[in-house]
């Protein structure tokens, strides 16, 4: 089943956003964190949305009644495949490679692993680690990277625990303009 509506997107987040999955700070202040930031660089609503949207798959496992565990559970694609319906891939795409671009970031930044939190740490293990030399080259040629790495900065940044972004309802609008696009 596919997302039909920005009010569906919106009560998911809601409805299971209180939990932590596998880091400190809830996964709604997460996604408003991540968002929050995109607002402050300057970003597009669609880069915004897709800064705010881009953990949804860990909800809809949530939703399916499912806990972290050992295995990878692919939240960037499940998460983009149920987005795909509502929102364009201007969206989705970030959302699709956030994972990708973590393994990216390991492989070319030697300081970028150092930075990432205990719960990113453990993940980028089951998701591959670094990526190879070739991987990184198909990577750089995929479209939407460099969003996809925005957003992947976004997301280490924004786990504070007692931040106080603004919240789900100010971004109802963005999320209506970035399906729009």
């Amino acid at each position: 089943m596919s997302a039909a509506s920005v009010d569906e997107v919106i009560e998911l987040y809601e409805q299971f956003g209180g939990d932590p999955y596998d880091e400190d700070v809830a996964q709604l202040a997460h996604a408003l964190q991540s968002a929050a930031l995109a607002v402050a660089a300057g970003a597009d609503d669609a880069l915004v949305a897709a800064a705010l949207l881009h953990d949804v798959g860990h909800l809809l496992h949530l939703r399916d009644r499912g806990a972290p565990g050992g295995d990878d559970l692919h939240h960037e694609e499940r998460g983009a495949a149920w987005l795909r319906p509502l929102m364009p891939p201007s969206v989705t795409a970030p959302i699709a490679l956030h994972v990708r671009a973590k393994r990216y970031l390991c492989a070319v930044d030697s300081t970028y692993l150092d930075q990432l939190s205990p719960g990113s740490v453990r993940s980028l293990a089951l998701q591959g680690g670094p990526m190879t030399d070739a991987e990184v080259a198909a990577f750089e040629t995929m479209t939407g990277f460099h969003d996809a790495v925005q957003v992947r900065r976004w997301d280490d940044a924004a786990k504070v625990i007692g931040a106080d972004p603004a919240g789900l309802d100010h971004y109802r609008q963005v999320l209506e303009q970035a399906r729009q696009r």
